[in-house]
């Protein structure tokens, strides 16, 4: 280990710490002994001050980024410094420790670093191959998942609906020092908004009515492992400042408990919407998006990608039929042709929906393009269908079809939870049983 930092006690501190893990470190007062140092040997980690004498922290991993790119390095920042924290991850740091030193977190910190995978052996073993596809889209993809894997940095996944952001997430966990610890994901969205304290953090038991016992929440959960936030912009303000407060702190306090317990969790968030547009219209607080989006990875959708579909198709449909103890039926060319020219607002998860419909329904051993008994384009697209300017369909058959397709998206979103996908939807739980029954959505 090489440890950089010009305050003789810190140095000794983390030089005696690092010896009882039975890991040896050299030490450095200021960034020139470190640069001497880094060319002079090889290091399993760097963990350096932000404020040096000759430089600060920002600049060695800057350095380290260009000279030792399979080096990970750690920063001490100043308590209560976040915007120092999130500027060294943004520069591609592996973590931080916020003074004064929690010897428990630098502990952790290097024993994640440890049980880093090598670039090559995370690329032979790699989950990634899961995200299928040759697109260049695709690939940018998975390249940066395979960046931000190797480090702690919170990350922010965007894109549209069923375009892959849990996949991400879960490839994410599993090529990183954290996979052999828990992946927690939570649909933000789907949580009654009463209920979400308790659910995120925990309760002790006699906290409220009906909490018979102690009860762990999502952040305990997750201790030591990734805790995956999808549709995150639907958290309400409130649940927004105490999310804050847990990310900086790397400590929660059950409700009705009397303390805060510590909690080691790597955040990775998702939505479909726009951050920054809600953060602009004051639904989204400005510092917990400046905590969360310290990486962005943005998933394409499959019209980015039409060149893979294809490849999917025919995966997806092996996996579907090997599930359902079938052979496989053949992809005919008529079909592939009417999938690469479908817009799939839906994505991928669209297409594995085209599929597994089309499994159940066919009868021979070939699928053609009838087969999959796809949208007509004026059911997928969002423009209502004119034929030399007049209407094929009446106002009420496109207004319908555009509600059938937004409580679709609600319930895919919550998981066909209809009490989380009405409050989605803005709309009561009456309101939303009748609209269902009215299209024909109960069937």
């Amino acid at each position: 280990m090489l440890v950089v930092d010009d305050e003789d006690d810190i140095r000794e501190l983390l030089d005696m710490t690092l010896m009882r893990m039975g890991l040896d470190a050299d030490c450095a007062e200021n960034v020139a002994q470190a640069r001497r140092l880094l060319s002079e040997n090889t290091y399993q980690l760097c963990l350096t001050d932000m404020r040096l004498p000759d430089g600060d922290g920002l600049e060695l991993v800057r350095f380290i980024g260009e000279a030792c790119r399979d080096l990970p390095v750690a920063v001490i920042t100043a308590h209560g410094s976040m915007e120092n924290a999130v500027s060294a991850l943004k520069a591609g740091a592996f973590d931080y420790v916020p003074k004064p030193v929690s010897l428990e977190q630098l502990r952790a910190l290097v024993r994640s670093v440890l049980k880093l995978p090598s670039r090559d052996a995370s690329r032979a073993g790699s989950p990634g191959r899961r995200l299928l596809g040759e697109s260049q889209a695709i690939g940018q993809a998975r390249a940066m998942i395979e960046k931000v894997a190797r480090s702690q940095a919170p990350v922010y996944i965007s894109g549209e609906s069923g375009s892959g952001k849990e996949l991400a997430a879960r490839l994410i966990h599993e090529l990183g020092a954290r996979r052999e610890q828990p992946f927690v994901a939570v649909n933000c969205g789907a949580i009654p908004e009463n209920l979400m304290e308790s659910e995120f953090f925990g309760y002790r038991k006699g906290a409220f009515t009906g909490a018979d016992t102690d009860r762990d929440g999502f952040f305990q959960a997750a201790h030591g492992g990734t805790l995956f936030l999808d549709e995150v912009a639907d958290l309400p303000l409130a649940m927004q400042v105490k999310l804050l407060r847990a990310i900086q702190e790397k400590r929660v306090r059950k409700v009705g408990a009397p303390a805060e317990d510590a909690v080691d969790v790597r955040i990775i968030s998702a939505t479909h919407q726009n951050l920054k547009e809600r953060v602009a219209a004051g639904q989204f607080r400005q510092d917990l998006f400046y905590r969360l989006d310290v990486i962005e990875l943005r998933m394409p959708s499959l019209r980015e990608c039409r060149e893979d579909i294809p490849l999917l198709a025919e995966h997806i449909l092996s996996r579907l039929a090997r599930e359902a103890g079938m052979t496989a039926p053949r992809l005919t060319r008529s079909a592939l042709k009417a999938l690469g020219e479908y817009p799939f607002p839906g994505n991928v998860r669209e297409l594995e929906n085209v599929l597994e419909r089309t499994l159940a329904l066919i009868g021979g051993s070939e699928v053609v393009a009838e087969d999959l008994h796809l949208a007509p384009p004026d059911e997928a697209g969002e423009a209502m269908p004119t034929v030399e300017g007049k209407c094929e369909a009446s106002l009420q058959d496109y207004l319908d079809r555009v509600e059938k397709q937004a409580i679709l998206d609600a319930l895919q979103k919550t998981r066909f939870n209809r009490t989380a996908a009405a409050r989605l939807l803005g709309v009561t739980f009456r309101s939303l049983r009748y609209r269902m029954e009215r299209l024909g959505l109960n069937e």
